[in-house]
């Protein structure tokens, strides 16, 4: 009498990368919340004045493009970091179709305030492991993209 194989187990939850990522992005949030909520900006706020430290002077296009954020979610986040004082929006001279996104004074500031060398440390990886770990995610972030472009 041969014995049938039984079917393989079902996947678990935590062999999903996705769900990997996801987590880790759930934890990032609960370890940034008390430093952004002294800083009054909840994360995708700061995501956005961190990308303008590295290049001020972006158009909303170009911003979106950089942090995955369509027009309409980026839009009404920079209206109230503007209300908020940490940057200004306004029509670019040379095609009033685009609107340039510059930091304030008082966004430049919060780079001091809302750098926390303490989550990197917090993440338990050596600074060598944590730039490849980066690295890797980007590398499976743009490959998922470029498979949903080509789909």
């Amino acid at each position: 009498m041969t014995e049938t194989p039984s079917p393989p187990a079902a996947p678990r939850l935590s062999d999903f990368l996705c769900f990997a990522v996801y987590s880790a992005n759930l934890a990032y949030g609960r370890a940034y919340k008390p430093i952004l909520d002294a800083l009054g900006i909840t994360y995708t706020q700061w995501i956005i004045i961190v990308a303008l430290w590295e290049e001020n002077n972006q158009t909303v296009g170009s911003l979106g493009e950089k942090l995955f954020l369509e027009s309409n979610t980026l839009t009404p986040i920079l209206k109230k970091l503007e209300s908020l004082g940490y940057l200004e929006r306004r029509r670019d001279p040379s095609d009033e179709r685009q609107v340039i996104v510059s930091l304030t004074q008082a966004g430049q500031a919060l780079r001091e305030k809302g750098f926390q060398p303490t989550l990197v440390k917090a993440t338990g990886l050596a600074p060598e492991d944590f730039a490849r770990v980066q690295q890797e995610v980007v590398r499976v972030r743009d490959n998922l993209l470029r498979h949903v472009k080509d789909a």
